[in-house]
């Protein structure tokens, strides 16, 4: 180092130098406290998938084969109905009809029960608000009677079936198309039962989150008044917990994580101003700190971040949708309407699935829609109808 370069040097080396004092927080938040707090975070850039991902996926399999045994029992044990309380129940539009699209599955993990019994739990406990909200089982298993717990649903709810038995199958159906098929049969049935205001189509291994219908409240009655959300196509409840990241195509997300950087940066530095007595603000020290919490907040996860989100109805955040994928969609009665003509028109196919097929329709036909953020519902059905697997994974 020159002459003139080392007394420079030494004084931002020194202790009480905010070079020293951000370098040591740079790594010791990157390099000791995230990943040792986050290295089990299953949507973390921090998490030690080669350690953890096989125990939790096991662990995860044998706590939802007990959930699918305590959904079992909780309809075993519940009280069917009488005749004039099923028809009384009907006899009025419903604001929110709830539709379980349902098909023969894994019978130890008993999917349609555990989310059929967590609907009418929360509907038991939402009381009076959700007098006007109705739930139909759809069964579209080819053959509808050898659906073990549909049968046994059928005591508690009404039940529409698409009923194949019998028929040869179509060669041009492939089961991506079939899948498509069923969708617009169970969205064809909800708007013929009691031709209801909003339809929820959830798939029969999507569980509702604890504060669903508090949410849906909300938004119903007061968010979807706005005319742009009042038109839209549908609304997504659930987007992947892997493809809810910042650093993402999508626009909307780049602009929230610079808003983030936006808001963190003053406060971290007025905090740490406060913590060492200096000026209250340098603006090279926001911008550190504006990029220091934008890394954080992407390398933990947003996921984890959205989950604030659940304090309160009010926080939730609705935005641009985009293309994955289906497991719980709203459609308000217009546009379920809308959404079967444009299905019917379109023929699926492997890398063509419905929810490309719905979202396609956002470009060709000039529709929105929106994604509710954070997710609504909890996909645990790590058995697909659609994809064999013998050993699944969380990832």
């Amino acid at each position: 180092l020159s002459t003139s370069a080392w007394p420079l040097f030494r004084r931002w080396c020194r202790w009480s130098s905010p070079f020293i004092h951000l370098l040591t927080l740079t790594v010791v938040t990157f390099g000791v406290l995230a990943p040792l707090i986050c290295h089990r975070l299953l949507h973390s850039y921090f998490y030690l998938r080669r350690w953890h991902l096989n125990p939790m996926s096991q662990e995860f399999l044998e706590q939802n084969q007990q959930e699918g045994r305590a959904a079992l029992h909780y309809f075993e044990k519940l009280q069917i109905p009488n005749a004039s309380e099923a028809s009384g129940s009907d006899a009025f539009q419903p604001l929110l009809l709830v539709t379980i699209i349902t098909v023969q599955r894994r019978n130890d993990f008993h999917y349609v029960l555990q989310v059929a019994s967590r609907f009418h739990r929360l509907l038991q406990k939402c009381g009076a608000r959700c007098q006007s909200h109705r739930i139909l089982i759809c069964n579209v298993e080819s053959d509808p009677s050898s659906h073990q717990d549909v049968r046994l649903l059928s005591s508690f709810f009404p039940m529409v079936s698409r009923d194949k038995t019998g028929e040869n199958p179509d060669p041009s159906v492939n089961q991506f198309e079939k899948e498509k098929q069923d969708y617009v049969f169970c969205l064809e049935q909800s708007l013929l039962a009691n031709n209801p205001e909003y339809i929820l189509i959830v798939e029969d291994d999507a569980v509702p989150e604890e504060e669903i219908f508090a949410v849906l409240q909300h938004l119903l009655l007061d968010r979807f008044s706005k005319p742009y959300l009042r038109d839209a196509l549908y609304f997504k409840l659930y987007h992947p917990e892997r493809l809810q990241r910042y650093f993402n195509p999508e626009p909307m997300r780049i602009l929230e994580w610079l808003g983030l950087g936006m808001f963190l940066g003053p406060v971290l530095n007025c905090v740490y101003s406060w913590a060492t007595g200096r000026p209250s603000l340098s603006w090279p020290m926001v911008l550190f700190f504006a990029v220091y919490s934008m890394a954080l907040s992407e390398l933990v996860g947003r996921h984890y971040m959205l989950e604030l989100r659940r304090l309160a109805p009010t926080l939730y955040n609705i935005v641009p949708v985009t293309e994955c994928c289906t497991p719980a969609m709203l459609f308000s009665a217009p546009s379920a309407h809308r959404a079967l003509g444009y299905l019917k028109g379109l023929h699926c196919r492997q890398g063509f699935a419905k929810d490309i097929a719905l979202y396609s329709l956002l470009r060709t036909k000039g529709e929105n829609a929106y994604v509710v953020e954070p997710n609504l519902v909890r996909h645990v059905g790590m058995y697909s109808s659609l994809r064999l697997n013998d050993n699944p994974k969380l990832l």
